[in-house]
């Protein structure tokens, strides 16, 4: 047998310590470098096998008027879901479940059932808090209520087409809500637990909380006062004529600020789905192209005085009813015509006739650089989703048939929109701005102003005296031509009437009108611009100084003294007719007695308050000029 030595003894023992000290030192380091370098990520893994997550939407940001007041907001709303491992006995659940939500049992069992952690029962989001209470007390295991919420329109139909509306998952999917909802979103937060295998709960892991980032808010350039003046007034309208549609728009011309925008038909954002399609995604002021009408004759008005084509005072035209143009018979809408007068009448009664003689001083290249330069034929680039950018002549297709029409505002397409940007243009000093609706991006949390939208100029079109000649000429439309039914007492108001045949299939239609007008006060210092467009009104003579005039007449009175500007007594004559109720000034009576008021008031009528013997004050105040009948009031005194 052979012996092994000492020697050889030790050198074995010796490896064997070294390849376990290597070995040992291997799984020290090994073991080190999962807890120290790969321990966070293999526990992270393992909570995530263990997490399950509840979500929590962001509260998405309001939506303001420029006063504050909230035109979109959030109501809560719960939402149920349930955690199928949890749920002992499926069918059971589903049965009472299916009982409260009044759905089948076998859609609910569907969703008790699945294979996944957490589950949302689709027919129970954002239910009432009436319907969540039954299900919480019906005490399910594996069922939960959640916290949600969904978007609130507190005036329902008021604003629908700019506001748009927000889907069952709070994102935006028209109008403003779509164009800002980025911003408006916010991020989603969530609460993290743990539960084994079974889906029980981990009692001794905490849960983890991500809050939620909140939406951005966003503050608009509309004043709810102008607003709420135009709704009113669309709503007269719809129940006196019942129009095929109505559209309406104001908007400051010294910045691009819209002011205020409404169509019908509307609806509820709330209830979309209860309307058809057409109606909810087309936001007609921005969205409809059609043949403007006589509306269209300041942008040939304003091209033929920058170019001294025209003196309005001292230039004259005979207008005998019609026009020849290249074996073309155009008619003047007054048979028989105007007879001769001075081009600041040819524009006081939108003689046709005359404004082809204007377009045929201007020529075609000229007259559509400045149709071009006033905007038309492309996008404002207003901040509402589907705006449409109209039609016009290509330039090499114009003839002098052609070019006779676009004068007077006929055989071009255009939308509400550019004729309000373009005569905002005419009539601010000559300077194009891009319309806007939004006006700030807040923090809720902190108040910070996020984004700020200021107005964009993008071109001076005409000079500021061509703007002043423009504004004296509108404003004589209104007291002594066709827009006299928008005259108001008080209010320089300025404006031009718009009647357009409709087209169908390429024909015009007989008795099937857009009657439009555009007015502006005060004429000197325009303040507001409002466009009026009524589609086919029924059981009136469709002429846009007999139907649209006087809506927008009252709009801007209503409108200019909610914004705080004051009447005034200076402004050109009103040219009355035998229809037109006379008007007085109103005498000033302050210091009279009871006995003198009653011999100085004959044709007017006194609503008298107050005690004492002699009058402090009046309204309206002296001067002014009111129709006969109206009633002053009086307030008596010592």
């Amino acid at each position: 047998m052979k012996r092994v030595s000492n020697v050889t003894v030790r050198k074995r023992l010796a490896i064997t310590l070294m390849v376990g000290v290597l070995i040992f030192t291997i799984i020290d380091i090994r073991l080190g470098y999962v807890q120290f370098f790969l321990g966070d990520m293999l526990t992270g893994l393992a909570k995530d096998s263990w997490s399950r997550n509840i979500p929590f939407e962001p509260e998405r940001g309001k939506i303001l008027d420029r006063n504050g007041v909230e035109l979109a907001t959030n109501q809560s709303a719960p939402t149920v879901f349930v955690m199928p491992r949890q749920i002992d006995d499926p069918r059971e659940t589903s049965e009472k479940l299916a009982a409260v939500l009044n759905i089948s049992v076998e859609k609910v069992y569907k969703y008790v059932t699945k294979q996944s952690s957490l589950v949302i029962i689709k027919e129970a989001r954002k239910i009432s808090y009436d319907k969540a209470k039954e299900i919480k007390d019906l005490n399910l295991k594996g069922v939960y209520i959640g916290e949600d919420s969904k978007r609130y329109y507190p005036f329902g139909s008021y604003l629908s087409h700019v506001l748009g509306f927000a889907g069952i998952d709070n994102q935006g999917l028209m109008g403003l809500e779509l164009y800002y909802d980025k911003e408006l979103s916010g991020d989603k937060g969530s609460v993290k637990f743990y539960s084994d295998a079974k889906g029980k709960r981990m009692p001794d892991m905490a849960d983890d909380y991500q809050p939620p980032v909140d939406g951005l808010d966003l503050t608009l350039t509309i004043d709810t006062k102008v607003q709420t003046i135009i709704e009113r007034e669309l709503d007269i309208a719809q129940e006196t004529y019942n129009p095929d549609g109505l559209i309406a728009i104001a908007m400051d011309p010294d910045t691009g600020e819209i002011l205020a925008m409404s169509s019908r038909p509307t609806f509820d954002p709330e209830n979309f789905r209860n309307v058809p399609q057409e109606i909810y995604n087309r936001n007609l002021p921005i969205w409809s192209t059609y043949e403007p009408g006589s509306t269209f004759k300041i942008i040939t008005l304003a091209a033929a005085l920058e170019e001294n084509k025209v003196n309005l005072k001292e230039d004259t035209f005979h207008d005998p009813g019609h026009i020849e143009v290249s074996g073309s018979t155009l008619h003047c809408w007054k048979r028989g015509g105007h007879g001769s007068q001075t081009f600041l009448e040819v524009v006081q009664n939108s003689c046709n006739p005359g404004f082809v003689e204007l377009g045929e001083r201007l020529g075609k290249e000229t007259l559509f650089n400045y149709i071009e330069d006033f905007g038309f034929g492309k996008k404002t680039g207003i901040d509402l989703q589907g705006e449409g950018k109209g039609i016009l002549f290509n330039l090499d297709r114009v003839g002098p048939v052609e070019l006779a029409t676009t004068a007077f505002g006929q055989g071009v397409s255009v939308t509400p929109i550019q004729q309000v940007a373009a005569v905002s243009a005419a009539i601010n000093g000559g300077t194009l701005y891009q319309p806007y609706v939004a006006k700030e991006l807040v923090d809720p949390k902190t108040g910070e102003v996020v984004m700020r939208n200021t107005p964009a100029a993008k071109k001076q079109v005409i000079s500021e005296e061509t703007s002043k000649e423009i504004r004296y000429a509108l404003e004589s439309v209104v007291a002594q031509g066709t827009g006299k039914g928008a005259f108001v007492e008080g209010y320089r108001v300025g404006g031009k009437t718009g009647t357009a045949q409709k087209v169908k299939d390429g024909k015009y239609l007989e008795n099937n009108h857009i009657v439009s007008f555009l007015g502006f006060a005060p004429a000197d210092d325009p303040e507001i611009v409002v466009y009026l467009a009524v589609d086919n009104p029924k059981g009136t003579v469709q002429f846009g100084g007999v139907v649209a005039a006087p809506i927008v007449g009252n709009i801007i009175e209503d409108s200019l003294g909610a914004l705080g500007v004051e009447k005034r007594k200076n402004q050109i004559e009103k040219k009355t007719t035998w229809s037109d109720t006379p008007v007085v000034k109103t005498p000033d009576l302050i210091g009279l007695s009871r006995k003198e008021l009653q011999k100085q008031l004959v044709n007017l009528k006194l609503d008298v308050s107050g005690e004492g013997n002699k009058v402090v004050s009046q309204a309206p105040d002296p001067g002014m000029k009111i129709e006969e009948g109206s009633t002053i009031r009086v307030l008596m005194g010592e």
